[in-house]
């Protein structure tokens, strides 16, 4: 009896098996990621909304601090005192990013006022420039004097 023929009639349902469980994993990673998905949309949606009631507030304060000052003075002054106000908000706050972002690691100078360049860069990598030869290259042999 050949030992042969019951293994590949084993094979096909090997094969049907292991279809069917490909197939249900990947129904399973399917459903998981909807899941995932759909948590993560709901949270994007609220800090949406929630982003935009703050700028409608800021709005509403920018609009009473206008009034207030327009109390004392003349609609457009108080409109750009206001203006000069959220100006002065905005460039304080763009220099606070500013340094946040820069803070971690200064520049270094493009070059020395006063003084020898460093002996290595500041990376510590190696030297800044290549070494320089004790005697002057000398042009090869078989070449004519350009200079003639």
């Amino acid at each position: 009896m050949n030992r042969s023929q019951p293994l590949d009639h084993l094979e096909h349902l090997d094969k049907e098996l292991v279809e069917e469980l490909a197939q249900v994993a990947r129904v399973t990673v399917r459903e998981e990621l909807r899941e995932q998905t759909r948590k993560q949309r709901r949270t994007a949606v609220l800090y949406g909304a929630s982003g935009a009631a703050a700028l409608y507030a800021g709005g509403a304060v920018v609009v009473a601090v206008g009034l207030a000052l327009a109390t004392g003075l003349p609609g457009w002054a108080a409109a750009l005192i206001t203006g000069a106000l959220l100006a002065a908000v905005a460039y304080a706050l763009r220099a606070g990013a500013h340094s946040a972002s820069s803070g971690h690691q200064p520049h270094p100078p493009h070059h020395v006022i006063g003084g020898t360049p460093p002996a290595a860069p500041p990376g510590g990598l190696g030297l800044p420039y290549p070494p320089l030869p004790d005697n002057p290259p000398e042009p090869p042999a078989g070449l004519d004097d350009p200079r003639r």
